[in-house]
């Protein structure tokens, strides 16, 4: 039965069937939440999830939460998780009633193993295919085994699986009593021991070559088979069984054995996150408030101990003025290793209160009860107002401290509701906005965006528009839209006329036909560029311009785009136009503008979206400059 203590081999055989009833299972994720406990989360069939629990030596069962993980996890999970996870297990079996537990995971065309002991300080084993150890949770090495990594391992050797000959042979040759060959020699335990006596009418005490061992045997076999097909999970005051042994101390009668498990151990298992739970969450108010009165605590503590040493030097006075004259004349003869030598072997008079000497600073620590440094070229009173001028800096503090706490705290502005962040998106790598009608469209960032833009993303439907300049963004329109004057400013700004200072560039449109990758022959066509076949839609002297905005309905978002379409949706925003300041720079710029426009008691919500990096995916490339707040 389970204890406290741990498993026995027949719980193990409970627990693996369980399991094994549940095939097929993947590796989701390994944890280690301690030294020794680890956790691995397993995904069944039509979307089941399982978390499993393993604390080598003791126990392995499902629960029904993990305590909390440690941000950074160990070595060992890392192996298994890079090995394992994606993995399949194919099976999970007990070898014979031994107490370990094998887990058979297919990964690709391997398979791996994972052994966990379940007897004496326990361990979890990462094996090969041919059983070969790639890596223990602990190394251990012992009289007639080794658990070290490179080494084959060894299963025991386990009575129950001898046929009928062999197992008269285990119990004939066994000179303990039958209860003690059966607990210790067949794997049983103790109380299934004793249990298999009680069924079989045999003297527990009588010599274990003496008994009839087909129907010791047959007894054993029966109890393999009720835990793998007789199930009856009961708990008790301090046990937890997988059915029946007894008529005493019945508790709880879980459905699964598992189930069974996790309610038994349950409170060791989640100790510490319970703790967690029930710890009170401060406010900022209650924190700053603990913080001020700690602080005025330590400092006082800080006063009250250099008023000690202070009273401490004037009732040793004079002794305190022979250790800075005889020390002070010394140095000017002797080293400080030589004088530190001397005192050493000194313990009398003064000698006896030295009780550090610090050559560096030309002092010593004397012991009045409290340590009292003494500088030995001061005299005492230039000491003694060392620590008078420290405890005044103290006492200051203090009463900084107190008239901090009388003041009374700002009030925190709480947001009436908290607008839900724009999430982020597939296109939202790309350039990208909406026009006015709701349309989106999309631009390159550079050579690998255009060409993957128009190979991957460009549909019939779609319009192909570029500016007719050297170096530009190639722009998709995704459906039909009335504001191709949008469309055809956004595709001029991000283009090498930003660049070059012009204010305004020529605009064509074709469909998505006419756009292709072949060239004529005795052409070539570079990364990002393509072949535009028949007639040209064109914008002539397109205004250069674009505006960065702060958007705060539906979602929280910045966004980039025509002055017109920002300004329908954003509540604040900043208009560029080609200038002198570079990229970086004028997202820094624009960043402060939204911030200054946004009130005091807003903008520390948003701070983790109105910033420099959202900001700069909108500023377009060469030297800008702000025309406009709004």
């Amino acid at each position: 039965m389970a204890t406290s203590a741990g498993m026995s081999g027949i719980d193990v055989r409970a627990v693996a069937t369980e399991l094994k009833d549940l095939l097929p299972l993947w590796v989701n994720k390994v944890y280690q939440f301690d030294g020794k406990t680890l956790g691995i989360r397993l995904n069944g069939e039509e979307h089941k999830k399982y978390q499993l629990i393993i604390e080598p030596g003791k126990r392995l069962h499902l629960v029904n939460s993990f305590p909390d993980t440690p941000k950074i996890p160990p070595q060992f999970p890392m192996l298994l998780r890079k090995h394992l996870t994606g993995g399949k297990i194919l099976d999970i079996r007990q070898q014979g009633l031994s107490r370990i537990i094998i887990f058979d995971i297919g990964k690709a065309d391997t398979t791996f193993h994972i052994l966990v002991e379940l007897f004496d300080a326990g361990n979890v084993v990462f094996c090969e295919e041919n059983f070969t150890i790639i890596k223990p949770l602990w190394h251990h090495r012992f009289k007639d085994r080794d658990v070290i990594p490179g080494v084959p391992y060894q299963l025991p050797v386990d009575p129950t699986r001898y046929d009928g000959p062999g197992f008269a042979t285990f119990l004939k040759e066994d000179e303990r009593d039958i209860v003690k060959a059966l607990a210790v020699g067949c794997l049983l335990g103790g109380s299934y021991a004793e249990y298999i006596c009680r069924e079989t009418g045999v003297d527990k005490h009588a010599p274990a070559g003496s008994v009839d061992p087909d129907v010791i045997q047959k007894a054993v076999m029966d109890l393999i088979h009720r835990a793998e097909t007789a199930r009856e999970p009961i708990i008790s005051t301090n046990a937890c069984t997988p059915f029946i042994t007894s008529e005493t101390g019945e508790l709880k009668r879980p459905a699964t054995f598992n189930e069974a498990l996790d309610t038994f151990y349950s409170p060791e298992v989640r100790l510490s996150k319970g703790e967690k739970k029930e710890k009170k969450r401060l406010t900022k108010e209650e924190v700053i408030r603990k913080q001020q009165l700690e602080s005025v605590k330590k400092f006082k503590n800080k006063v009250l101990r250099l008023e000690k040493i202070i009273a401490a030097i004037y009732e040793n006075y004079s002794l305190v003025s022979d250790v800075i004259s005889s020390l002070d004349e010394a140095s000017k003869k002797y080293s400080w290793q030589e004088i530190e030598a001397v005192l050493k072997n000194n313990k009398t008079g003064a000698g006896e209160k030295i009780v550090a000497v610090h050559p560096a600073e030309s002092s010593v620590d004397l012991d009045f009860g409290e340590t009292v440094t003494i500088y030995v070229h001061e005299n005492i009173e230039v000491n003694l107002g060392r620590y008078f001028a420290q405890s005044k800096k103290y006492k200051k503090k203090i009463a900084g401290a107190k008239a901090a706490m009388d003041r009374p705290l700002p009030k925190r502005v709480i947001l009436k509701h908290q607008t839900p962040v724009l999430k982020k998106k597939w296109f939202h790598r790309f350039r990208w906005f909406y026009t006015t009608d709701g349309v989106l469209v999309l631009g390159g960032r550079d050579a690998g965006q255009n060409e993957e833009l128009v190979k991957k993303y460009m549909e019939g439907g779609d319009t192909f528009v570029h500016a007719d300049v050297h170096g530009a963004s190639i722009v998709i329109v995704k459906g039909k839209t009335d504001r191709m004057d949008e469309v055809a400013q956004f595709a001029a700004s991000f283009s090498g006329a930003w660049k070059s200072g012009h204010f305004s560039a020529d605009v064509y449109s074709v469909r998505p036909d006419q756009v292709s990758k072949t060239p004529e022959a005795g052409e070539y066509v570079t990364r990002g560029s393509f072949i535009v076949r028949g007639e040209r839609h064109y914008e002539k002297s397109v205004p250069l311009g674009t505006a960065i905005g702060f958007q705060t309905e539906p979602e929280v978002a910045i966004i980039g785009g025509p002055k017109m379409t920002v300004q329908a949706r954003a509540k604040y925003l900043v208009e560029l136009k080609p200038g002198t300041f570079e990229p970086n720079d004028t997202a820094k710029k624009v960043l402060r503008v939204l911030r200054d426009t946004v009130p005091d008691g807003e903008w520390k919500a948003y701070k983790a979206v109105l910033n420099t990096e959202g900001v700069a995916a909108f500023v377009p490339p060469g030297g800008s400059d702000i025309v406009e707040t709004g």
